[in-house]
């Protein structure tokens, strides 16, 4: 079976970003016993990224480079955000374990649109968070295998992503 929309597909690689020193820095691997389990076309994954693997079939190799703007973007210091610091409180207190300059945290903005923010520096008064993607600005270089593709449960498709292993479970 060859990968294509409304496939559930099954991966494993080696992504490595370029770093200041133009060389590459491995980041992220994703190996048999906890492989990348996506639905293909609704994956929310850059356009680019799934071009590079449409029509592939398991045991097939891949390996491809995506630069920033087919990627997650370039870095914008627009999206570095000094937020008063009693945004976080919780019932009056700040929790000083979650405000730790490199914690991610689940936020949301006006439009209650969900993100995720890096905490970059914690002030007195305020927190400097970074809602840029951890890999914007970033070339990416995948290396791996496609391991398996099969069809989607229509409650896969239905829902928009994987359910089982590798996927979400409600």
């Amino acid at each position: 079976m060859q990968i294509a929309d409304h496939k559930v597909v099954t991966l494993t690689y080696d992504l490595s970003v370029t770093n200041d020193e133009q060389e590459k820095q491995l980041v992220e691997k994703a190996e048999a016993d906890s492989p990348m389990v996506f639905l293909f076309g609704m994956s929310g994954l850059p356009e680019e990224f799934e071009d590079q693997l449409k029509g592939k079939q398991p045991g097939d190799a891949f390996s491809f480079s995506l630069t920033p703007e087919q990627g997650y973007g370039e870095y914008d210091q627009d999206a570095l955000v000094d937020l008063p610091k009693q945004v976080f409180e919780v019932d009056g207190n700040v929790d000083a374990e979650m405000l730790q300059v490199g914690n991610y945290l689940p936020m949301s903005d006006n439009h209650g649109n969900h993100l995720q923010g890096k905490v970059v520096y914690v002030g007195n008064d305020t927190v400097k968070m970074d809602f840029n993607h951890p890999l914007a600005g970033m070339t990416m270089h995948f290396e791996g295998k496609v391991v398996d593709v099969r069809d989607a449960s229509q409650e896969e498709l239905d829902h928009g992503h994987v359910h089982g292993e590798g996927g979400h479970h409600h």
